[in-house]
């Protein structure tokens, strides 16, 4: 059953500045006697500070990220999370996203964030879907770290190792190839071999064809994040496909608003700093698409 969801909850976080509550705490304590006094008895400058310092704590929840990251009038962008071989969920989705009004609307952007194969049960087919976009939008193919897994394992058959981990096996038999039975380099070769002779050769081109990023407005679109303290323009492909906890865990404005995929989570994230949009088709069945109009975010998810 399709649903948009307008507003995100976002899980409590300890305050980075938590060393500068308890500081203030005991200072006012020590003042008055020793004995923890209420918020009554704390002078009227030191409620001011310990008002500003309780606000900062929240201020990276809002659903509207800063002001000054926005888009032209007139553009709207949708950013599709981690699609990973749903296709009937991507064929909803895009009846969605087609079907939308333009309510003053005169360019569209449509966006894929990565990692369109491997896990779910129709990685060829999704990837065929692809190969046309839908009319009237500006589209935009980034690369997944499993899109990448999947042209390193037809340079490097060995690389199976690591692929069947995560899905690799799902992709072969989409594709009509029988996955390696046994840990040996010789049926690892079979299965690269059997997967060249498989793949047509517009899915191949469009898989190298995959872009690492692209910029939109005062928004920055990748598929895993980027390396925090690294300007955008100097992010390493490595870091935009696999980048997880460091780019996750920070509170930096990376000087764009950053939209990913990659880690899956119950529901989109909003930050202040990112916009997090895989919501783990594969295993939810949901998938979720991010709308940005101007400095606002909405999102469109199907089931």
């Amino acid at each position: 059953m399709p649903f948009t969801q307008k507003a995100v909850p976002l899980l409590w976080a300890m305050p980075p500045n938590w060393g500068s509550w308890r500081r203030r705490t005991r200072s006012v304590t020590r003042r008055k006697g020793g004995d923890l006094l209420g918020y009554d008895h704390i002078d009227r400058p030191q409620r001011q500070g310990l008002r500003a310092l309780v606000s900062s704590w929240f201020s990276g929840s809002e659903i509207r990220p800063r002001r000054r990251h926005k888009l032209r009038a007139g553009e709207r962008v949708y950013a599709v999370g981690d699609i990973h071989g749903c296709s009937r969920q991507l064929d909803a989705l895009l009846a969605r996203i087609t079907s939308e009004p333009a309510d003053g609307v005169s360019r569209r952007f449509l966006v894929f964030l990565g990692d369109y194969i491997d896990r779910g049960p129709d990685s060829k087919g999704v990837i065929e879907r692809l190969l046309t976009p839908p009319a009237g939008f500006e589209t935009s193919v980034l690369r997944g770290n499993h899109d990448q897994t999947l042209l390193d394992f037809l340079a490097d058959p060995v690389v199976y190792r690591v692929w069947r981990e995560f899905g690799g096996r799902d992709t072969l038999m989409s594709y009509g190839v029988e996955p390696p039975l046994f840990d040996q380099v010789e049926d690892f070769e079979r299965a690269r071999n059997d997967l060249a002779a498989a793949l047509p050769i517009e899915h191949r081109q469009f898989l190298e064809g995959l872009q690492p990023s692209v910029s939109i407005g005062g928004y920055y679109f990748t598929h895993a994040g980027v390396r925090p303290g690294v300007a955008l323009e100097s992010q390493t492909s490595e870091d935009l496909m696999w980048i997880r906890d460091d780019f996750l865990n920070s509170r930096q404005d990376f000087g764009a608003i950053v939209v990913h995929g990659h880690t899956p989570t119950a529901q989109p994230v909003v930050k202040r700093n990112r916009i997090g949009v895989d919501t783990g088709a594969y295993a939810t069945g949901c998938l979720t698409a991010a709308v940005l109009d101007g400095d606002k975010c909405r999102f469109i998810s199907v089931r």
